[in-house]
Formats: C-alpha cells, structure tokens, sequence
C-alpha cells in the first residue's frame, strides 16, 4: 500500500519539484537527437541536442520516451535509447587520450629504467667477472709469493747448517791434525845454545 501511495504521489507531483534533483544524463554518441514536444515523434519538434550534451532527467516515461530539460534549459521529450548515464565519447575522449599519454609515459619511463637496470646489471656482471680474473691472479701470485718465502727460509736453514757443518767439520780437522802433529820439545835449561 505505501509503494503504491509513494508511486502516486510521485505521479502528481508537478515536474519542476524533482527537477533540482534530477539526476544529470547525456545523449549518447548519435550525431544528435530531436526534442519533441510530447512522448512520440508526432509531436511538435522543439529543437535538437547533440551528442554528448547534458540533460536533466524528470524521471518520467511513456513508452519508447523520456522527458529531459537540455542544456539550453527546453522541456521536451527524446527517445529513452539515446539517454545514457555515461558522458559522450566526445567528452571522455580527450580525457582518455590525456590518461593513455601519461600510462605511454610512465612504461617508457619503466622500460627506460629497466634497461638502464638491464645495462648496469650486465656492466655489474662484466666487472664482477673482471674482478673474479684478478683475484684468481692475486690469489696465485700471492702462492706463489709465498712458496718463493718459504723456499728462501729453506735454503737460509740448508745454507746455515751447510755453513755449520763445513764449520764442524773443520774444527774436527784441525783438532786430529793437531793431536798428530809432532810436539815441539822443550828446551833444556842446560843446552848451550
């Protein structure tokens, strides 16, 4: 009962009470559309609106029509097809250009970095492998500096113990000659010269 009631309330109710609040609508992307005077393309034409114009919709139908306000402020009647919630591709279309320039703009700004990123990894790989090569040649002259210092200390030992031998060895030498070696005979106190 109270849907119905609100229903014809709304029925009587004059236009111009819901037409503040009317909610705002366009004509579709046809080239443009004719205005009548009542709901049907027998009566009077009032005028046209292009596509891509807001309207104000009254909110009220008849059959294949709609009762719109346009633009220029004209009360009239347009085919309920042609009215759409959307704003026009005409309207949406720069906006969509503006939105696709700067979505082209930040990829090639992306695929820009990432081949910047692409070209710093590949030098950072060419000069990690270059720095591999130098520490292989570090690390093997390091080796081989390193046998050279422990050969030396060898060789310093060898020729400190040849020395210490050759040393021995004379000592020993000296010493059995010296035992066999005639000794001088001591002189007597009575010898005449």
């Amino acid at each position: 009962m109270l849907r119905v009631l609100s229903i014809l309330i709304f029925l009587l109710a004059p236009s111009g009470v819901f037409a503040a609040q009317a909610p705002t609508r366009f004509i579709s992307d046809d080239v443009y559309t004719f205005i009548h005077g009542g709901p049907g393309t027998e009566f009077r034409i009032l005028g046209s609106v292009e596509a891509g114009q807001p309207i104000t919709l009254l909110d009220n139908t008849d059959g294949d029509f709609t009762q719109i306000i346009d633009h220029k402020g004209r009360e009239g009647w347009v085919l309920t097809s042609l009215v759409t919630d959307q704003p026009s591709f005409r309207e949406r279309f720069p906006e969509m250009e503006a939105q696709l320039k700067q979505a082209n703009e930040q990829l090639n700004q992306i695929t820009q970095n990432t081949d910047n990123t692409e070209e710093y990894l590949i030098l950072a790989n060419e000069k990690v492998t270059e720095l591999n090569a130098a520490l292989t040649i570090a690390v093997k002259q390091r080796d081989e500096a390193e046998l050279k210092v422990q050969q030396g200390v060898d060789n310093r030992r060898y020729q400190m113990w040849q020395q210490g031998g050759l040393i021995g060895g004379m000592g020993a030498l000296i010493g059995i000659i010296l035992v066999y070696l005639p000794r001088p005979q001591r002189r007597k106190n009575s010898r005449w010269m």
